[in-house]
């Protein structure tokens, strides 16, 4: 008979410490094979393998309850399957690292006095901002790839003419301009604001690689500067009276939102146009809703969401009304093409964060009713409106 293994002894040879292997036993991974008449924990050469187990799967990023899973399905689990899905985990996390990095890297190129705290601050805000902007704009990709691009949309839906003076205000990325390079009408100046660390940066190496390509007369100045302080304001009001100023994808990072739409009035020409994209009524809910009530399922929470965004809309509305004498809202259309019902239901949790529970819960049934739709049209299709308003004085 094999000598049994003390905990001490398995967790040496598996290169683990004693915790770790009685941390697996509470877990539920890793039971002893027997124990001494001491009552110590004894383990056989079988229970190593399972050890090792452990440790590789770990070392390769899986959840302690992923790997438990694993361990009970035994020859069942589909490895491939779940080596992909892992993949797909660490390559996300890989990103997120990288993000920080590289917002790391420029707070330290950028500054030339010392360091503060809210200068950390700044950046981590910098980093989920970027992340946020990156998820949504890949999301994009993916799934509007057949449709019209939707920065050409928007810039459509501006009319902007020759010779204009345009503010935008929080820049970006800028896909607006990206996207539209060579459409951007003759003698057209551009005044883009934004804070190191975000998009902007980037930005700014692009306008420094194409500028020669720009339609004639055409120019793109950048400034760094935080949009809610005293000095972005001094730079934007010494050019005064712009005829385009847009605002777009920004509020949610305002503190004070109405505090720039005030002084965006007081800079916008007479026959000058502000657009802005505030919160509206996501028709996210109403495809969700839908889809629930059609498989036999009331979810109030659905209507709570519906009705806080439209407050938040009516709310908006009314505060443009107190510095813009005439308001209009622009409906852009886009449509969603999905042909596998798991990136629905994945797309489901992050739009109702707080509903996860409840989501795993109907899951199945969610994903057999999105199942049969790819099947009898070849894929869904979620038709969306997002709003702008079109602000005259």
């Amino acid at each position: 008979m094999d000598k049994k293994m003390t905990s001490g002894e398995i967790a040496k040879k598996a290169g683990v410490s004693q915790k770790a292997v009685r941390l697996y036993d509470e877990k539920g991974l890793l039971k002893p094979t027997d124990y001494s008449e001491g009552n110590y924990r004894l383990y056989d050469k079988a229970a190593l393998q399972v050890l090792e187990k452990i440790v590789a799967l770990k070392q390769i990023g899986f959840l302690l309850e992923e790997i438990r899973d694993n361990l009970i399905a035994g020859e069942a689990v589909d490895i491939e399957e779940a080596l992909r899905l892992q993949l797909k985990v660490m390559e996300e996390k890989r990103y997120q690292i990288d993000k920080v990095i590289d917002s790391i890297n420029r707070t330290l190129e950028r500054k030339d006095t010392k360091l503060d705290w809210d200068d950390v601050a700044e950046m981590v805000q910098s980093i989920s901002l970027d992340i946020r902007s990156d998820e949504g704009h890949w999301d994009a990709l993916q799934h509007t790839g057949s449709e019209v691009d939707w920065y050409v949309k928007i810039f459509n839906s501006l009319g902007i003419k020759e010779n204009e003076k345009v503010l935008d205000l929080g820049c970006g990325f800028s896909k607006l301009w990206r996207n539209n390079w060579n459409k951007i009408p003759r003698g057209t100046i551009v005044y883009g604001f934004d804070i190191h660390g975000s998009w902007a940066d980037d930005f700014a190496k692009f306008i420094s690689d194409n500028k020669d390509t720009l339609p004639e007369g055409v120019d793109i100045l950048l400034e760094f500067e935080d949009l809610e302080t005293e000095e972005a304001w001094d730079k934007i009001n010494k050019e005064e009276d712009y005829s385009l100023i847009v605002a777009h994808y920004l509020d949610y990072e305002l503190k004070d939102p109405e505090t720039l739409i005030m002084r965006v009035s007081q800079v916008l020409s007479k026959d000058g146009m502000f657009s802005y994209n505030g919160p509206s009524v996501s028709s996210w809910n109403t495809f969700y809703k839908n889809a629930l009530e059609d498989i036999g399922i009331k979810a109030s929470f659905i209507d709570e969401k519906i009705a806080g965004q439209a407050a938040e809309e009516a709310n908006c509305e009314e505060m443009l009304k107190k510095y813009f004498g005439r308001i209009e809202a622009i409906m852009l259309p886009c449509n969603w093409h999905y042909n596998d019902a798991d990136e629905l239901i994945q797309k489901m949790k992050k739009f109702f964060p707080d509903q996860e529970k409840f989501i795993n819960c109907k899951k199945d049934k969610l994903k057999e009713y999105f199942e049969r739709i790819i099947e009898n049209d070849g894929e869904i299709v979620v038709e969306t409106e997002s709003k702008f308003w079109h602000c005259f004085k």
